[in-house]
């Protein structure tokens, strides 16, 4: 009996690609505006990695041993203890990203109106989508309630979930990306009001 179901090398998976075709040079490009040897980058990156893998290791604990529910007296505490180390690991990586940001390379082709008001419209399209995600699910919802046996009366199937699968996690994204273009442009205004104050 066969499966009708594609496995990983559905189509020769990578092996049907051709890396000799690739134009690597925009990626070329893009790499001369990132110092990977930058202390504020560095951290950054490490935040970015070690924060979902803490959070997912620490809840999949939780869910196999109950330990830390034990050890705080009930679930909820378990859970709202989680959400606050999880909010204080996510403000210590935002930090990093915005130490990060201010002390790459800057990209020209960045510093132009036209990119401020697409990183504004990212700031708040996933800010939409944070929002709107942690009001559908509440506080042990996003944070992770169900490792903890605290589940809703039925999966949450309204807005922003009912267009996207991980809203909370595409806006997110969405917010990073809007910053990590608007400073440019936010810099070269400050630097022309201040040359303009020192013109008058």
């Amino acid at each position: 009996m066969s499966s009708s179901v594609a496995g990983p090398d559905c189509c020769g998976g990578l092996g049907n690609i051709d890396f000799g075709q690739a134009d690597l040079c925009v990626m070329t490009r893009l790499l001369g505006y990132v110092d990977p040897s930058e202390p504020c980058f560095v951290a950054a990156v490490l935040a970015i990695v070690f924060n979902p893998l803490f959070w997912n290791v620490v809840a999949r604990w939780e869910q196999r041993t109950r330990k830390l529910s034990r050890a705080l007296g009930s679930p909820h505490v378990a859970c709202y203890a989680l959400g606050g180390v999880i909010l204080a690991l996510n403000a210590l990586r935002s930090h990093w990203f915005t130490q990060a940001m201010r002390n790459q390379p800057r990209m020209d082709s960045l510093d132009t109106p036209t990119a401020y008001q697409a990183g504004l419209v990212l700031l708040g399209a996933g800010s939409v989508l944070v929002l709107s995600s942690f009001s559908a699910l509440g506080f042990t919802g996003t944070f992770l309630g169900d490792y903890f046996g605290i589940l809703k009366e039925a999966r949450v199937t309204t807005f922003p979930f009912n267009i996207l699968d991980n809203p909370m996690y595409w806006g997110s994204t969405a917010n990073y990306l809007g910053w990590a273009v608007m400073p440019f442009t936010a810099e070269i205004y400050r630097q022309k009001a201040s040359q303009s104050r020192k013109s008058h």
